[in-house]
């Protein structure tokens, strides 16, 4: 169930890079217990909206709250020290180490050893195990092999575990999760989303399958044109009126 005061709320943002606006005066607001999709054509605005968002890059115009409190950040690293995170479409994964070397990338866990520091791999092994299924109720066969080796379903895994590791992650927001998969791992991945709303975190997804958007969606926030032309309830419309957004043939009730 949803909160009534959103985790996160976006209040006028525009963007502008040079004399091109990319975002003009865009509201959205982030609940926790919620998946919220964004969706639109190429060059909506809704990769800029959710840099913005993640601290990649900063607004030129309007005000980020968090929980309901002026809000600013200077860096992606900023999102993260406050629980915002992002899985990209790339996925930013290292193919040639394992999913547990891949979890830790970066924050390694250690141990001292006759006065000297080295990592911790049983720790990260048994970490990432337990992450993968408690948080996810993904089991996979070897935690021993390349990542490479992995289907794309389990990748993606991977990939959010990475980010739901750490305990105090309240916002997620996932670019294209369902891109390039096939039917049964799509579904896996939809799951997956399902499992992370219901553990009461605020998922953001950038999707341009609406199929995927009204299967897994609590409220659909349509960008058009750099602007939001409409936030609806996913129960209250249609794939139709949802098109008839994007396109802009239609406007929300």
């Amino acid at each position: 169930m949803a909160s009534d005061q959103p985790i996160v709320a976006m209040r006028g943002i525009v963007k502008r890079f040079g004399g091109v606006v990319a975002l003009n005066g865009v509201d959205l607001d982030a609940h926790a217990g919620e998946v919220l999709a964004i969706v639109g054509d190429n060059g909506a605005g809704k990769s800029t909206l959710i840099k913005i968002l993640t601290g990649v890059y900063q607004p030129t115009e309007g005000a980020i709250e968090l929980d309901g409190k002026p809000f600013t950040m200077a860096s992606h690293a900023d999102a993260i020290a406050n629980g915002i995170d992002a899985v990209y479409q790339n996925l930013a994964l290292a193919d040639h180490l394992t999913p547990a070397e891949n979890l830790f990338l970066g924050a390694e866990l250690t141990r001292t050893v006759f006065g000297l520091k080295c990592l911790d791999n049983r720790r990260m092994h048994d970490e990432a195990v337990r992450v993968l299924k408690e948080r996810l109720g993904v089991e996979l066969k070897s935690m021993d092999v390349a990542t490479e080796s992995l289907s794309g379903g389990q990748r993606q895994a991977v990939a959010i575990a990475r980010a739901v590791r750490h305990d105090d992650l309240r916002v997620l927001v996932m670019d294209e999760p369902t891109a390039a998969l096939g039917p049964q791992e799509t579904a896996r991945t939809l799951n997956l989303i399902n499992a992370l709303k219901g553990q009461g975190l605020a998922v953001i997804v950038i999707s341009h399958s609406l199929d995927d958007v009204f299967a897994i969606s609590d409220r659909i926030h349509v960008q058009r044109r750099g602007q939001c032309a409409g936030v609806v309830r996913t129960a209250e419309t249609t794939n139709e009126e949802v098109l008839g957004m994007i396109v802009g043939t239609r406007t929300a009730a």
